[in-house]
């Protein structure tokens, strides 16, 4: 299993804790730290610094499974990211993504703003967005079958309002 922007590891500790051999790849040095500091006896968990789409590329590994919980899909060009995905993963590999979905008239590429410190202005960087038939639409594209994309909305007790935005598709086979 690999996570693209596995932040403080949590669910490639998860993974690695059923038996699983759980890979995580995240830009951030202090998130990696974090993992190490709270998940380091996770046998089976493996994390690298590093770019997502540059991992993929250096990589001879070929996964069952590529996953990204509101990390580095998001923020990655499709047009870059879903190749990379497709060539690392095995015939009948799943590819799973959550996010924010989109603000409704706001399609493709989107500014964000990450908090920093206090001190700090915060980060600027770029996150993708689509409606569902896009998202679905692209995937096929790419080779991917069996797509679902859906909305789970926000809990209906809870201080949010914004759902997440689940994708799940399937590597074709050769």
């Amino acid at each position: 299993m690999l996570d693209l922007g596995c932040g403080s590891g949590g669910n490639a500790a998860h993974l690695a804790t059923l038996g699983m051999r759980a890979v995580g790849v995240d830009l951030s040095s202090g998130q990696l730290q974090k993992a190490r500091d709270w998940w380091g006896d996770a046998g089976g968990m493996e994390l690298h610094q590093g770019d997502a789409l540059e991992h993929l590329a250096g990589t001879r590994t070929v996964f069952d499974a590529v996953y990204s919980v509101f990390g580095a899909a998001w923020f990655c060009d499709p047009g870059l990211m879903l190749p990379a995905v497709h060539a690392g993963l095995r015939p009948g590999g799943v590819f799973a993504v959550s996010q924010r979905p989109p603000v409704e008239g706001c399609y493709g590429c989107q500014a964000s703003y990450i908090s920093r410190g206090p001190d700090e202005d915060p980060a600027i960087v770029k996150r993708w967005d689509y409606e569902l038939d896009v998202w679905s639409a692209l995937l096929k594209e790419y080779g991917f079958l069996d797509v679902t994309a859906m909305v789970l909305p926000a809990p209906e007790d809870g201080k949010r309002t914004v759902g997440t935005l689940l994708i799940r598709a399937v590597r074709a086979g050769e």
